[in-house]
């Protein structure tokens, strides 16, 4: 009998922890009782206060000192699992800077012994734009008398309704941007407060400031186009009347929720992980088990990139790295219960610091519930009019980061049947230009009279550093291949051809194959002789259009591949390297792959590029409708058979025959 199907209930020690078992079928790893902390769980308050209170006494820079980034330095790989996942010494990264020199120091700080233990100071790179920053770049720009007498002559003669968007800059060889810390804007118009400025975008001028010394550079006039003056607002405030309001349909558990969490550490039937959060990745998830055998070590979006495709000046040069450049934990969301997350939900905070080293709190950052997925599997005997079925449901885990026009949802699905889904939903507003009414050209689609917004990419890197049943895995590109005519006389037969990747490389779609990839532990075999693996099942395909050789192609250069398979190096963090801020793009993956290390039965990481190709509808506009994207992580002979199929029957008390007369 298969070991997964003997017992579904073994209680467990609070304390205790849950090593990889020795074969495939260990026994359930759900405690029952009170949980651990966990050496993967992020920093807390006290422990990045007291990190940041370090980094200011070693340092010694006073009232110049900035912090980009205070996170866990997370402990080897081999002593967490040694370890069982049990606390180890603490120890933080941090990028700290001189706010008005380039460069930054790295170090790593001991909260332990409450000391830096390891610094680094690297010239000729930049950290993220901080979120401070942008009010001071905002008022440099409006306190400019060359961006004044701009907007002058476009009839704007009151600057409080003016609002600046701060942009990553790229590198395109302008001279008097060389060397400086620069970003690049976009302004546009409010007619009050809280009106929709991007219905009113103030083309052709464009202030180029350098961060460091909040200095304009110069502003950039390309001439005057009228600014659309239709409002086109969708908060409530400004509508007089509403659609039917939906009925109700609430979500109850009455008998509570299946998962259990105690600080980071979270249990949910058959699953464990630790849930994480930063300043730049913002959602991480950790030291992820099923029935207690490691599936992937850490999983987060890594990069989050989202070039523009108008070759019109200005807009060239939009293409910003919003994980790199910015921070998608920065503008994480307050999650509100009843809006964001239906049903029972379970909130963590997130916490980060600002760029002067307090901490900073962003209470329900995290929202964990459960939802219902259909019908998980079915089956009708037509001889015997038997029939069986089963509901699914799954975990959510999931945060949303506003990046000043955009929504981002971040979504991890952990499924009974052992699936992973990792899935993204784009809301929000697209970013606008003004057009001369009826002539929007072709990179753009005229959404309102003479407002226009571009084609545009959402490419999403996801960092997998895979685990499955085990540390050392292969990863192997499966293609479903025709046989030889010779061998196929009715011209029917094909089978699937799998290509061991046996060092660091790059991969591409081939859909005409049905590529996909398949993690295997060729250490590991299933009932049937099979290695135990899953599969990156991708639910759609998108290519990055800008040319490689282009200012921003050779920025994006980890997004010219599908996937890359890399041997896990714990500085080998991020697909476009540690400093993305006027990078070249000779760091992050292709210098990673460069190296030819050896990827066969191996600590390894698996990179997997995902995204929207959007071409603007009409319906998007005012604000966006979800647009979603992502893949799935599913077994692949992890199992000896369907891991659910002992799932007991049960029939939802609570549902109704609907009432539809009028």
């Amino acid at each position: 009998m298969d070991q997964k199907m003997k017992s579904r209930e073994t209680t467990i020690d609070d304390d205790v922890t849950h090593p990889a078992p020795a074969n495939g079928s260990g026994k359930s790893s759900r405690p029952r009782g009170g949980l651990a902390p966990h050496a993967l769980e992020s920093l807390s308050d006290d422990e990045l206060r007291t990190v940041a209170g370090v980094v200011r006494d070693h340092l010694k820079l006073g009232n110049d000192l900035r912090f980009e980034i205070i996170e866990l330095h997370e402990p080897p790989k081999q002593q967490v699992y040694r370890n069982g996942g049990a606390a180890l010494p603490r120890e933080a990264r941090v990028n700290a800077y001189h706010a008005s020199q380039n460069g930054v120091w790295r170090l790593i700080v001991s909260i332990t012994e409450r000391r830096v233990t390891s610094q680094q100071f690297i010239e000729d790179v930049y950290p993220r734009i901080q979120l401070e920053e942008f009010d001071l770049i905002q008022q440099a720009v409006l306190d400019d008398p060359r961006f004044i007498e701009a907007c002058r002559k476009r009839g704007i003669t009151d600057l409080s309704l003016v609002v600046v968007d701060p942009w990553s800059a790229g590198r395109f060889g302008i001279e008097d941007e060389e060397g400086r810390f620069v970003c690049h804007t976009f302004a546009l118009l409010r007619h009050s407060p809280h009106e929709n400025q991007y219905a009113h975008p103030i083309e052709g001028v464009h202030a180029v400031v350098d961060v460091r010394t909040i200095e304009v550079i110069r502003v950039d006039d390309h001439g005057v186009v009228p600014i659309p003056t239709e409002e086109h607002n969708w908060e409530h405030q400004f509508l007089d009347e509403f659609q039917p309001a939906l009925k109700e349909l609430d979500i109850v558990q009455p008998k509570g929720v299946e998962f259990r969490r105690s600080g980071g550490r979270l249990t949910w039937r058959d699953w464990s992980l630790v849930v994480g959060f930063n300043a730049r990745e913002g959602l991480t998830l950790h030291d992820i088990r099923f029935d207690g055998r490691p599936v992937c070590y850490r999983a987060s979006i890594a990069e989050l990139v989202v070039p523009y495709g108008s070759s019109t000046i200005p807009h060239h040069r939009k293409n910003v790295f919003d994980a790199g450049e910015y921070g998608l934990g920065m503008f994480a969301n307050s999650l509100t219960l009843g809006c964001d997350c239906l049903g029972a939900i379970d909130y963590m905070d997130g916490w980060v610091t600002d760029y002067l080293g307090n901490p900073k709190c962003i209470p329900n950052a995290i929202c964990i519930h459960e939802e219902d997925t259909g019908i998980l599997w079915k089956h009708t005997d037509f001889r015997t009019g038997h029939v069986e079925n089963r509901r699914g449901r799954r975990l959510v885990v999931s945060s949303i980061s506003t990046l000043t026009n955009y929504e981002y949802a971040f979504y991890w699905y952990l499924y009974l049947d052992g699936t992973i889904e990792c899935e993204m939903k784009a809301t929000g507003i697209v970013n606008t230009a003004a057009c001369l009414p009826g002539q929007p050209g072709k990179y753009a689609t005229e959404v309102a009279p003479g407002v226009i917004a571009q084609n545009h990419q959402h490419l999403f890197c996801t960092r997998l550093d895979m685990a499955v049943d085990g540390e050392t895995n292969t990863v192997l590109e499966c293609d479903s291949v025709p046989e030889k005519p010779e061998l196929n006389p009715n011209g029917n037969a094909w089978y699937l051809n799998s290509t061991p990747i046996r060092q660091d490389s790059g991969r591409d779609y081939n859909v005409d194959a049905h590529r996909f990839w398949k993690i295997i532990n060729p250490n590991k075999k299933n009932r049937s002789g099979y290695p135990v693996g899953y599969k990156i099942a991708p639910t759609n395909f998108t290519k990055m259009m800008a040319c490689d050789d282009s200012p921003s192609g050779q920025r994006m250069n980890a997004f010219k591949k599908a996937l890359w398979v890399t041997r896990f190096d714990p500085e080998e963090r991020y697909p476009s390297g540690e400093y993305v801020h006027l990078s070249t793009g000779k760091d992050g993956l292709p210098a990673y792959v460069a190296k030819e290390r050896s990827t066969d039965n191996a600590d390894i990481v698996v990179w997997y590029n995902f995204g929207v190709h959007h071409l603007v509808r009409c319906e998007d506009w005012p604000v966006q409708s979800v647009v979603m994207s992502g893949f799935k992580l599913m077994p692949a002979d992890f199992f000896d058979r369907n891991p659910v199929s002992d799932l007991p029957p049960s029939t939802n008390a609570a549902s109704c025959h609907a009432n539809t007369k009028t």
